[in-house]
């Protein structure tokens, strides 16, 4: 008999049997398990397959089989005592046994910002009213001043500054992220009588958060609006500041159409509160175009904060005071920011020619501009590249020796575990 069937073959071998068994009305358990054995066992169970064709085809078609076996018990096939030892030993694999129970659909939760637990939240007076200081790190160690863009606060610094290297390079710094006025999470609106301190005026309140903790210098580390507001308070208190990493500063007044853009988004945050123009805008001036395509989630994570977090009223506040910011003065030739500064913008970022015009007014010997790649807001796009570029900065002005230690290390033992198992 041609064993084409045992061996992978085709069942146009077995010629008149395979049109009489094409169709069967239900599967043959003994053949499938017979089909799934190999070695030894496949070899005694070969002789089943060397009978007749008309054996096979009582094999193959177990309706025919049945049939005949009511018409005459005495046609029913038999087996021998191995044949039936053997196949008790095969395990029942059929789909017929298979129930699916307990099947859950599981959808993943939408990303947000979670505030740290290892920040405390200080009020610090000032001369213009209280701000939020969150204090994260021990306060004996070198002190780095944060400070934040529109339409955020502390929090969003949350995960770069809780990427992997970044937690290494903390170990060395205790971290104080300065608020804007009623710009912290759960802020009540200000009073209408309140007069929003000028860019200046905000700049200045660092002074207050310095003689409330006890400190003499700290490195800078803003973003957009609060990049501007360091390099102000730098320009005037250079020996408090010992070095600035600043992300989308801008050194000259508003043009213009953001002029236009900005007034229109006070306005209607003070009478509409977030509108969808607003949050377009923020969205814009956050990440540039498109962010969507990039990454989704990010993207609808930061819409949501917007809508549900940002107090309306304070932001207007702080917009107005941003877009009527005064040019910062300076120029390589009449005078320039002292401390060294680290300049920063991602590629697809709409304020790549404010960094630009930035960088032409600082001194080339401690300055230093860098423009990231397939990014617009870099500390979330990005926070590999610019936790790197950071500590490097800082390893070049003295600092974060001990965490680039501890980072190189871990790092090479990483690659030479997995250079071994290979």
């Amino acid at each position: 008999m041609n064993r084409g069937l045992l061996n992978g073959g085709s069942y146009m071998s077995l010629g008149q049997v395979y049109r009489g068994t094409t169709v069967p009305k239900g599967p043959n358990k003994k053949v499938k398990k017979i089909l799934q054995l190999g070695g030894t066992a496949r070899k005694k169970l070969e002789p089943l397959f060397n009978k007749s064709l008309s054996d096979m085809s009582e094999v193959l078609t177990e309706e025919q089989t049945l049939n005949e076996g009511k018409k005459d018990p005495e046609k029913m096939p038999t087996m021998n005592a191995e044949e039936t030892a053997l196949l008790s030993l095969l395990p029942i694999d059929s789909m017929d046994d298979i129930e699916l129970k307990n099947i859950q659909l599981q959808f993943p939760s939408a990303r947000r910002f979670s505030g740290d637990s290892n920040c405390t939240e200080v009020r610090v007076r000032t001369d213009r009213g209280d701000i939020v200081v969150a204090v994260q790190g021990d306060r004996s160690k070198p002190a780095i001043f944060t400070y934040h863009d529109l339409g955020l606060n502390y929090v969003c610094f949350q995960p770069f500054f809780n990427f992997v290297d970044m937690r290494a390079l903390l170990e060395n710094f205790c971290v104080y992220h300065v608020n804007a006025p009623g710009q912290e999470e759960g802020a009540p609106s200000l009073p209408e009588d309140y007069i929003y301190p000028t860019m200046d005026e905000l700049a200045n309140q660092l002074n207050y958060v310095l003689g409330h903790f006890g400190i003499k210098s700290f490195i800078g580390f803003g973003v957009g609006a609060g990049a501007n507001i360091l390099a102000r308070f730098a320009l005037n208190n250079s020996q408090k500041v010992d070095a600035l990493a600043l992300i989308n500063c801008t050194s000259s007044q508003a043009g213009w159409i953001e002029w236009a853009y900005q007034k229109m988004n006070s306005r209607s945050l003070r009478s509409r509160g977030m509108t969808q123009g607003v949050l377009d805008y923020l969205m814009w001036h956050h990440f540039g175009r498109y962010p969507e395509e990039r990454n989704h989630d990010l993207a609808q994570m930061y819409r949501m904060y917007f809508t549900r977090n940002v107090n309306p009223t304070n932001l207007s506040m702080f917009i107005d005071s941003y877009v009527r910011r005064s040019d910062l003065g300076i120029s390589r030739d009449t005078g320039t920011i002292k401390p060294p500064v680290l300049n920063i913008t991602g590629a697809l970022s709409p304020h790549v020619d404010d960094t630009v015009t930035f960088n032409g007014r600082l001194q080339p010997t401690n300055s230093t501009w860098m423009k990231i790649s397939d990014s617009g807001m870099v500390l979330e796009e990005q926070p590999g590249k610019i936790s790197e570029a950071f500590r490097l900065f800082l390893q070049g002005e003295g600092y974060a020796v001990l965490a680039l230690q501890k980072i190189i290390s871990r790092r090479n033992s990483t690659v030479s575990k997995s250079s071994s198992t290979n």
